[in-house]
């Protein structure tokens, strides 16, 4: 059983500036088949992410068009794990923010992203979240 985040972290990070539009945050996230892009400012520090949920909640249900920028869509409270972060940290984390992916942090610049499927795959592979989170995607 690993005992940080850095064991168990994605580390192929998909990022875009405040600046992309939404239509560049959704290609992003087709293009790479993920729920979430992370949003950087200057010196490539981490400002916020933006979720597919975001996207659909934030700004479509709102009437955004999909040249609108990201900067105003994104979360911007942001939560984050340290790489040397606890695993029962970053689940205490996601627990009380009622998170489902936390980005891992050094420095002010990501350095990977942790998912519930993640900690779920670790801790009981057998589980049926683990399960779900291996199967492979569907289209």
């Amino acid at each position: 059983m690993s005992s940080t985040i850095q064991d168990v972290m994605t580390t192929e990070l998909v990022t875009c500036t405040g600046t992309a539009t939404i239509a560049d945050a959704a290609r992003l996230m087709r293009e790479f088949d993920i729920g979430n892009v992370l949003v950087t400012g200057d010196g490539g520090q981490l400002t916020g992410i933006i979720t597919d949920r975001d996207i659909v909640v934030r700004c479509l249900a709102d009437g955004a068009a999909t040249t609108a920028t990201i900067d105003q869509a994104c979360s911007g409270d942001l939560a984050s794990v340290a790489p040397d972060s606890s695993i029962d940290e970053a689940i205490q984390l996601m627990t009380d923010r009622s998170l489902r992916r936390v980005p891992v942090v050094d420095n002010g610049c990501a350095v990977g992203i942790v998912t519930l499927g993640d900690l779920a795959l670790e801790r009981d592979v057998n589980s049926a979240l683990s399960n779900i989170s291996a199967a492979p995607p569907t289209t």
